[in-house]
């Protein structure tokens, strides 16, 4: 059976964000994920006591955390493959480790980041190379797993495909790298969905979802997402799938009756 997991960045919005893991407990789930939750890479020990207390006190799982990537609302999506930010990025692998520890998370999205116009784009391979060998170092002493995925949305990124993503996880000579399959950015970019999963989904690190158009709730739009989840767990994955799709309405879980 599908374990699902809320992810609390993009979801139950019209509440502060450490009352989201409650309500997320309150709408019948027991697993939530996040994007970075603070302003920066080393937020202060009260900002993350705080945060890991509300995990904690509404007794779910933190399956899944991202690293810090930047000033996500201003438009940024990672600083691993920026020369002159990665330094921001290895300051933040203890911080999350940290959480880890006292959580029990295991799993840690990696956005690799827009390369700048002018910007060698060697070098940032080099410097992406580097963060991400850095982040499953790091990750290794909980037993983690460091996500990269594509991502729509940001025409200059550089993985929109799953091979984008797959060339970079080949190239590192680790297997704390896999790869995050969001059907959303996925489907989105053009990718053969179906034949990502066959291909691929027993190495799947992760798995999102989210209905095209919109990047709404399944069943809002066209992707056969039922059907992609089910043969993803019929070749081998066994982990969560998380639910990361807009829905600002007064039950934003009322497709799960359906599904």
């Amino acid at each position: 059976m599908t374990r699902w997991t809320v992810n609390c960045s993009i979801l139950l919005t019209d509440r502060p964000l450490l009352e989201r893991p409650a309500a997320a407990k309150a709408a019948g789930f027991d697993a939530v994920e996040f994007w970075w939750p603070f302003a920066g890479p080393t937020p202060a020990s009260a900002e993350v006591d705080a945060f890991c207390a509300a995990i904690e006190q509404a007794d779910v799982q933190l399956t899944g955390l991202n690293f810090f990537a930047g000033d996500m609302p201003a438009g940024e999506r990672g600083v691993l493959s920026d020369p002159a930010r990665g330094g921001e990025f290895r300051a933040n692998l203890p911080v999350v480790v940290s959480i880890a520890e006292r959580l029990g998370t295991r799993c840690f999205n990696a956005l690799y980041g827009l390369v700048p116009p002018d910007a060698d784009r060697s070098a940032a391979e080099a410097e992406a190379a580097r963060n991400l060998r850095a982040a499953a170092e790091a990750v290794s002493a909980v037993d983690g797993t460091v996500l990269l995925e594509p991502v729509s949305g940001a025409p200059d990124y550089p993985l929109a495909t799953a091979a984008d993503a797959l060339a970079v996880i080949d190239s590192l000579g680790t297997d704390r790298v896999r790869l995050l399959a969001d059907f959303y950015h996925l489907s989105v970019n053009g990718d053969d969905v179906a034949a990502v999963i066959e291909q691929h989904a027993p190495a799947f690190g992760h798995v999102q979802i989210a209905d095209n158009p919109g990047r709404g709730a399944p069943g809002t739009g066209n992707l056969p997402l039922s059907q992609w989840i089910s043969r993803t767990e019929e070749l081998g994955y066994a982990g969560p799938v998380g639910l990361e799709y807009k829905d600002e309405s007064a039950d934003p879980f009322a497709w799960l009756q359906r599904f």
